[in-house]
């Protein structure tokens, strides 16, 4: 999860989120090369007073400055078009999740299984224990496999809301009356956390988001001991 004063994005903990943080890195090294050509040649004009009329008219220089960025739009349209049909792709899920947004609450679904589903509060600050986050922790954890393809179902039964969790590169709207999906699949176990990221309310900052990732054969003990 994140830390105080943390300037970059979360940890990847899915092969969506990885490759979400290398298309930012390519894209944010274009920009910064941009800027600096940008910022040299205003500070060669500034500090210049010679002027090259046959370069300033050239027709060379027109079509440089006319191709060169189309190729740099096509450098980042295309990952960005590969990421993005990568994060619809959802090829024989191992289990399914159903996800209900409510005020203020998340209630969660395994349709695979005949009577497993629970709701999910926030723990409230008076009864937090020590080392738990304040505002992220439930009741009610979300138990998921590890490395195995799930399959999330989102939506709402009043408003709009927004199921995300930003370590996982997962983030859905709850639409009522609209059935969204998407891929969850974990690289490793552990803790992660997520809220609400739609303004669906007065309490919309108080539907926290937790997932548990552990091994198959936790989650079959979880399971079994759920039903």
């Amino acid at each position: 999860m994140a830390y105080p004063f943390q300037l970059g994005l979360q940890d990847a903990a899915s092969p969506v989120m990885e490759e979400l943080l290398q298309f930012h890195d390519h894209a944010l090294m274009i920009v910064f090369l941009i800027s600096s050509l940008v910022l040299y040649i205003i500070t060669l004009m500034l500090t210049t007073k010679l002027t090259h009329t046959s370069t300033m008219d050239a027709q060379e220089v027109e079509t440089i400055w006319t191709v060169l960025p189309a190729i740099i739009l096509i450098m980042i349209a295309l990952p960005s078009l590969r990421i993005l049909y990568m994060m619809d792709e959802i090829n024989n899920p191992s289990l399914t999740v159903k996800t209900m947004g409510h005020q203020w609450y998340w209630s969660y679904e395994y349709t695979d299984y005949e009577d497993l589903n629970f709701d999910s509060y926030m723990i409230p600050t008076s009864d937090l224990k020590p080392g738990e986050l304040r505002l992220l922790e439930v009741d009610n954890r979300m138990v998921l496999p590890m490395q195995m393809t799930i399959r999330m179902l989102v939506s709402s039964e009043d408003v709009l809301h927004s199921w995300a969790v930003p370590s996982l590169g997962l983030k859905t709207d709850a639409i009522p009356g609209r059935l969204n999906q998407m891929t969850l699949t974990s690289t490793r176990p552990g803790l992660f956390y997520g809220q609400c990221s739609e303004i669906c309310g007065s309490n919309h900052s108080f539907m926290p988001i937790v997932l548990e990732l552990v091994p198959l054969e936790n989650f079959e003990k979880w399971s079994a001991s759920m039903l």
